[in-house]
């Protein structure tokens, strides 16, 4: 076997590791995300609601996108596990501020009114990418 894919695949055990890891916690995620908003996303998007599609996946990147730079950039499975945890408290934070400053768009989603659920899905993923950027260290 020639060096170079040797020493690659010495690697896969720590890529399943953290890829597991970062499955792991994105399950966690959606079960918090979806516990805490008052509307009922997998209903919605079971009787073919867009807004709800738009703005969980939205919530859904939002996480996605810093645990995807903890994972590149921690330094242990530990690491990755704490700062994915910031992730996830950073997404629900920003739930739960939009909610506050628009009370009535959980009833919007629900009513499949994708402005707001565009509006929801751009946030969350802006304030994951600045999450994500401050995690680099």
């Amino acid at each position: 076997m020639p060096t170079d894919l040797a020493h690659s695949l010495s690697t896969l055990p720590a890529f399943l590791a953290y890829f597991g890891l970062a499955l792991g916690v994105t399950a966690v995620f959606v079960v918090i995300y979806l516990w805490i908003t008052p509307h009922d996303e997998m209903r919605l998007i079971r009787e073919n609601k867009e807004a709800a599609s738009i703005s969980f996946i939205g919530a859904l990147l939002g996480f996605i996108i810093p645990v995807a730079t903890a994972t590149a950039q921690s330094v242990s499975w530990l690491d990755c596990l704490i700062w994915s945890f910031v992730a996830l408290v950073v997404q629900v934070l920003t739930f739960l501020v939009v909610h506050w400053f628009l009370p009535h768009i959980s009833e919007e989603i629900s009513n499949d009114e994708r402005a707001p659920a565009l509006f929801l899905a751009g946030i969350s993923i802006g304030v994951g990418i600045l999450n994500a950027a401050s995690m680099t260290y």
